[in-house]
């Protein structure tokens, strides 16, 4: 196994909410988006746990190794647990002896503190800075070191060529307690997992535990502190070294002073930091000796614990703990302790792992852009929501198959209010739909009733209409029976005029289509309906889509109607406008009037049967009724806009009818 091979961090996709965050905190851009989904690329992690920091859904899942830890206390074999000197900001309920108590009653064979590999890491430091006028940065994270060999090759050459602390801390147990005996690092760094692995180092340490597994092992093995027995850490103990998880803790105890004057010995921490670090020491290192750089702020914040107390507390317990741990140590040991092992050796390599991508072109750059939407600068808006710091950045990750399109928040939502914008015109269009169908069934119902009862009352009344007329002229001039008789025959023949429409509503007649001149339809119309006095007719046809597929006769009969009733809506005089044109392969013919307009209340009334505004024995109110069945044999739509307030406007109303010109 090597590393890239462990997945450091997956994500657990059923709890993943896309959110992006963790896309925002990894310096390495080690996420990618696929269908609405993060997952995180083992090659490219470099196991800072920034993203499982600080996902709020837990969504993110650490490679566990408490299997491995397991089989080897199961095993017989001698296992030594190797403790960060980070150890007293997580377990805060146990004191050293406690917690060395605990891993023996775990199973391990012996407890030992890594800040004594942390003393000899930093004599080495201060050794090789004392004989090198070389700039370096410090490889005691190993987060840093990942990030350099897979993104900044070109600059492994500058990393310090010294072990980490748990490496030296395994150096030297294995001289203490035998080559045989099995090391497992206990600590808050995800990244070691991926260190112990690294082929430069391998086989050094054999697992890595965080505390968050630490506790979940004491947890499953029914933890009960009654039962514990309190134990010392095994020699050798640990110095100064004790002050690594905390910022600047290597140079103090290294014995380097730092000095801002100088500017020769640089502390940076945190991911905003780190990465922008490397890459200004890579541009120009000026007069810096040793650039110390940690993704965490301090090994005391790393992702691995399972306490998120703040930094300032946990730097204080460890502070603390070492107080009291140093005075427990015997000075004259520790001396022959650090001479004993001062010549383990120390130095290490590195290796290449380049995870670089190509930049795309700008060519490819503006189409990745375009298609989110960003067609000029005004259009990136570089608001991060994407977890990138720029559009482009952004635009980037998309070229590389990093990042979707869909994950640019204002592009999402433009194509939410587009989606939104045509589901209304799609509800608009069901709710005219169904309000026409509701018409149309209606119309259909009372067509049936219409023809029955006016087949009945047809034949009758022609008899009627046939002997008043014949009564008519037997009686004499200017008599009183003649005046009867004479309104009689007027009502009757209105009756008979009533009749004549509903046969005309109710018939279902088929549609005889022919090519037919639209603009002599319309002028016949209108010569056999003359405008009253004061009345203005206007009349314009486009001439180059004159010609239509319809049945002549039966449009003739819709015109009349449509212009009689706009002459009737026109008492007072006005101006009567007949248009017709063509648009979309559609013939569009629009007649409006001047006159006294629709209220909003009988708008939807107008094209019911019998329904009218004109005064008794002045309309059947059959007429848009027959009209409107005529248009929907058609195929056609007729539509009316009217005002009846002359507050909001000119009043007048207009109906639009709408004909396939051709026959589908």
């Amino acid at each position: 196994m090597k590393i890239g091979d462990i997945p450091l961090v997956a994500t657990i996709k059923e709890k993943c909410r896309m959110c992006y965050t963790c896309i925002r905190e990894c310096p390495a851009k080690a996420i990618r988006v696929s269908e609405g989904q993060a997952s995180v690329i083992a090659t490219r992690c470099i196991g800072c746990g920034n993203c499982i920091s600080v996902c709020s859904q837990q969504a993110k899942r650490v490679y566990c190794s408490i299997p491995e830890v397991e089989a080897m206390l199961a095993a017989g074999r001698p296992v030594a647990a190797l403790l960060a000197p980070s150890y007293p900001a997580e377990f805060v309920d146990m004191d050293t002896d406690s917690l060395a108590g605990t891993l023996r009653w775990l199973g391990f064979s012996s407890v030992h503190e890594v800040s004594f590999g942390a003393d000899l890491v930093a004599r080495e430091y201060a050794r090789l800075l004392a004989e090198s006028e070389r700039p370096y940065i410090a490889t005691t994270c190993p987060a840093v070191v990942s990030y350099i060999e897979k993104y900044l090759p070109d600059m492994i050459p500058a990393l310090a060529p010294i072990v980490s602390p748990m490496v030296a801390a395994a150096r030297v147990v294995r001289q203490a307690c035998g080559p045989d005996t099995a090391m497992v690092f206990i600590g808050p760094c995800i990244a070691k997992k991926g260190e112990a692995v690294a082929k430069e180092v391998a086989g050094e340490v054999d697992a890595v535990l965080t505390f968050q597994e630490l506790r979940q092992m004491i947890a499953a093995r029914g933890w009960d502190p009654a039962r514990i027995q309190p134990a010392p850490l095994d020699p050798p103990r640990g110095g100064l070294g004790g002050l690594f998880p905390i910022s600047r803790g290597l140079l103090q105890a290294a014995g380097l002073q730092e000095d801002l004057l100088k500017g020769d010995l640089i502390v940076v921490d945190g991911r905003a930091n780190f990465w922008a670090a490397i890459r200004q020491f890579r541009k120009d290192p000026g007069d810096v000796r040793l650039l110390e750089v940690l993704s965490c702020h301090g090994c005391v914040m790393g992702p691995g614990f399972s306490r998120h107390d703040p930094a300032l507390e946990k730097r204080h317990r460890v502070k603390q703990s070492l107080k009291k741990e140093l005075g427990k140590i015997d000075g004259e040991r520790y001396k022959q302790d650090v001479e004993r092992y001062c010549r383990l050796p120390l130095g290490r390599g590195f290796s290449s792992f380049d995870q670089r991508v190509d930049r795309p072109s700008d060519e490819e750059l503006t189409r990745i852009l375009a298609r989110m939407g960003k067609t000029a600068a005004e259009d990136e808006l570089n608001c991060g929501a994407c977890g990138y710091n720029t559009c482009r950045r952004h635009a980037t990750a998309i070229y590389r198959g990093l990042a979707e399109v869909e994950m640019c928040l204002p592009y999402t939502i433009e194509q939410l209010r587009t989606t939104v914008q045509e589901l209304e015109m799609s509800h608009q269009d069901l709710v005219e739909v169904r309000e026409a169908l509701g018409q149309s069934e209606k119309l259909a119902s009372m067509g049936q009733v219409a023809a029955g009862i006016a087949h009945e009352v047809n034949n009758p009344l022609g008899v009627v209409l046939i002997y008043a007329n014949l009564l008519l002229e037997r009686c004499q001039d200017k008599s009183e029976v003649r005046e009867d008789m004479s309104v009689i025959v007027e009502h009757a023949d209105r009756c008979k005029k009533i009749v004549s429409g509903l046969l005309n509503f109710a018939r279902q007649n088929k549609v005889f289509r022919q090519r037919t001149d639209i603009r002599e339809l319309i002028e016949e119309a209108v010569r056999s309906a003359p405008p009253p006095a004061g009345v203005r007719l206007k009349v314009a046809v486009d001439t180059a889509h004159a010609m239509a597929e319809l049945d002549p006769d039966q449009m003739h009969q819709v015109f009349t109607n449509l212009v009689s009733n706009a002459y009737a809506a026109m008492p007072g005089g006005g101006e009567l406008s007949v248009r017709a044109f063509g648009t979309n392969g559609e013939l569009v013919v629009e007649v409006s009037d001047t006159g006294t307009g629709i209220s909003k209340s009988n708008l939807k009334k107008v094209f019911e049967p019998f329904f009218t505004t004109k005064q008794v024995g002045k309309g059947t109110g059959l007429g848009l009724a027959v009209a409107h069945g005529i248009i929907k044999m058609h195929s056609g739509q007729i539509r009316v806009a009217s005002n009846a307030d002359p507050a909001a406007g000119p009043t007048g109303t207009t109906f639009t009818i709408t004909l396939p010109r051709h026959e589908a």
